[in-house]
């Protein structure tokens, strides 16, 4: 959509600046008819999005498992329906127990702290070769039309072994974004085949823990990454490129 701006210079002048303006909209997600999670989002590719969130959030195992996810847009915005096996459905009740107890600080009590830390599964080894990340940013304006646009929207990108993008999602949150792109690949049978994710935000541990879950060997970020990211990836195996620029980037080479 449009919104009609008034561009203002250090001379004063003031001119009509009519610009496009990124849409977000609440994602009230659903599992097994439970209220599960209301996100702010983009509303676009929003099926790739709650696939994705929902392998990120260890709701299911692979997309497989998702047996149907319904759609529905209401005034106050879209309803996510997700429809699992019932063999998940017990843990899964219990989780939404426990969230609805939280305050609204969002990590509060030992069981959400523990979560912060739980186990995360080894991912391959990476073998990128650095000239490849460099191929990646150089193409990845090209691949942002949502942020060309507007200026407001995060990207995550999957990149082939010789840093060819293959597949791209936006969003205005960074996090919704790689949970687009994890859920567009689990739909689309794609994988990393040694390749990599490259995001367009910094490097936090909850984007450390969706590469891990997705089997992703490297992920570049062109902002840095936390103390606890660095830490996450790690323990994962996970190759970190952090403040990823056109003319250089900072490796952080897992102990394995």
């Amino acid at each position: 959509m449009e919104h009609a701006f008034r561009r203002l210079t250090p001379d004063g002048t003031a001119t009509p600046h009519p610009r496009a303006v990124i849409e977000e909209r609440a994602v009230a997600i659903e599992v097994n008819g439970l209220g599960y999670a209301v996100m702010m989002a983009t509303p676009a590719d929003v099926e790739d999005f709650v696939t994705g969130f929902a392998l990120s959030e260890r709701i299911v195992d692979a997309a497989a498992q998702i047996a149907a996810v319904d759609l529905h847009a209401t005034p106050q915005g879209i309803v996510a329906r997700l429809a699992v096996p019932p063999e998940r459905a017990a843990a899964l009740a219990d989780r939404i127990r426990r969230r609805t107890a939280d305050s609204s600080c969002g990590l509060c009590g030992m069981d959400n702290l523990d979560a912060v830390h739980r186990a995360l599964p080894r991912v391959p080894a990476a073998t990128v070769e650095p000239t490849a990340i460099f191929a990646a940013l150089a193409q990845m304006r090209a691949h942002q039309p949502l942020n060309a646009a507007t200026g407001a929207a995060h990207a995550a990108m999957l990149c082939a072994a010789d840093g060819t993008i293959r597949c791209a999602r936006e969003d205005v949150g960074r996090h919704n974004a790689f949970d687009k792109l994890i859920g567009a690949m689990a739909r689309q049978g794609l994988s990393w085949d040694g390749g990599f994710a490259l995001l367009s935000s910094r490097c936090s541990y909850e984007l450390v823990e969706k590469a891990a879950l997705a089997a992703c060997p490297l992920l570049a970020t062109v902002s840095a990454a936390t103390d606890l990211a660095l830490s996450r990836a790690a323990a994962a195996g996970l190759t970190l490129v952090s403040l990823a620029r056109d003319d250089a980037v900072l490796f952080s080479d897992p102990v394995r």
